[in-house]
């Protein structure tokens, strides 16, 4: 059986990993654009010298040659032909599979504003080689911008922060981490980095990418009518699928990415999906999981992803600890919001009709396995018989007629 995998982070490596578990003694490829196997989340990292190439691979060393895997390594996908199992690459390699997992993930998506895809010195923070051109250039430039502060900005912001140069965040929001964070909780975080001398920028948009007469970025004039220094741009906006492969095959895709269902499935047999290339869920524990189950349901195996909560983030800036789930605004009023407060901790949980809908936890992260459980379990909270901060772990060892723990409910 030949199993083909595209794809070297998360999803696809996780996927590797399940494959040459599950069936040791088949043929396993791997096509992939990166050259180095890597962690992307902790290419800030990278950045900050904290950490070198070698220190970014999440697998053991001889991983590729210990379970013989043939990487096909700085190629991409160009087209599939899914009548004739046929792989084409950017070098023009044709590679046939029994069975492929696409885990192409995403790139920097860099939006509508004039000059930003023509300027020298912008670039996103995708992958590593984006990473290894940002600390090149950094002896040759001062000032710093980082075009939107979401997780992968507020990377490259930290990552930043120790060579002395003039970093400012620009992002369209209200406030850094948006999606992820209240307003109290991006309050803490925009406190201290404003102590390490972080200019931010928020409700405001880059409108022009202004270039100097060797096309190099030098400024960038903004939606409130100001002009700002610029060396080098880091644009974290947003990313897209991958998915340009796909055009004119019978793989179905969304406005978002490729479309599969919950056992890694697309709508063409032997074809399976895993990662940021949906578009959806971009956050490495869902792409991690969708790898696993992908790779099982391949080799026959049935895994259905049914125990994850679509959006869920922990993070830790300026040794500042904050887990995220679902939304951290009420949508209305007919929500209910608890909120706990004590020095250097916030906790807030969001729901409606019982059910948790959104939560931020800051500080100290204990509680956030209580919250995981009661998520999980699907618990309603407005059936608890104690404030739901003061849950603990006994509470859930209820046991079953099956032998299992449940919640206590007496």
């Amino acid at each position: 059986m030949e199993y083909v995998v595209v794809g070297a982070s998360a999803a696809g490596i996780n996927a590797l990993k399940t494959l040459a578990k599950l069936a040791p003694n088949d043929n396993l490829t791997l096509i992939s654009k990166d050259e180095a196997i890597h962690f992307r989340c902790i290419l800030h990292h990278y950045l900050e010298g904290s950490r070198d190439v070698s220190q970014l691979n999440f697998t053991d060393a001889n991983f590729i040659e210990k379970n013989n895997i043939r990487w096909l390594k700085g190629v991409s996908l160009t087209a599939i032909d899914t009548s004739t199992q046929v792989l084409t690459l950017s070098d023009g390699k044709k590679v046939v599979y029994d069975k492929v997992l696409l885990a192409t993930g995403a790139s920097t998506f860099f939006p509508p504003v004039k000059n930003i895809k023509d300027a020298a010195n912008v670039i996103g923070l995708r992958n590593l080689d984006d990473a290894i051109f940002i600390k090149e250039k950094l002896p040759q430039v001062e000032n710093i911008v980082v075009m939107g502060a979401g997780l992968v900005g507020i990377d490259a912001v930290e990552g930043l922060l120790h060579y002395g140069k003039d970093l400012t965040l620009v992002e369209f929001g209200d406030r850094l981490l948006p999606i992820q964070l209240d307003h109290k909780a991006s309050q803490r975080y925009q406190d201290a980095f404003a102590a390490y001398g972080v200019k931010q920028r928020y409700n405001t948009a880059v409108q022009e990418v202004l270039m100097d007469e060797t096309g190099k970025v030098k400024e960038l004039a903004l939606s409130d009518g100001t002009t700002i220094p610029c060396d080098l741009l880091i644009v974290a906006t947003g990313v897209r699928s991958n998915v340009q492969f796909l055009e004119g095959t019978p793989v179905e895709t969304d406005r978002f990415g490729m479309l599969f269902n919950p056992l890694g499935e697309t709508n063409v047999a032997n074809v399976y999906g895993a990662g940021d290339v949906s578009g959806k869920n971009p956050i490495w524990p869902a792409a991690v999981k969708e790898g696993i189950i992908a790779a099982s349901n391949m080799v026959g195996q049935k895994r259905v992803l049914t125990d994850f909560f679509a959006s869920k983030s922990t993070m830790t800036f300026l040794k500042i600890q904050t887990m995220s789930l679902g939304s951290p605004i009420p949508a209305d009023d007919t929500y209910q919001v608890e909120i706990r407060e004590s020095p250097g901790q916030y906790k807030k949980i969001i729901h409606k009709d019982g059910i948790i809908t959104g939560a931020v936890i800051q500080g100290d992260l204990s509680y956030s396995g209580i919250l995981t459980q009661l998520v999980k379990e699907q618990i309603r909270i407005d059936k608890l018989k104690k404030c739901v901060f003061d849950i603990n772990y006994s509470d859930f060892f209820n046991m079953t007629e099956n032998f299992e723990f449940g919640f206590c409910t007496d």
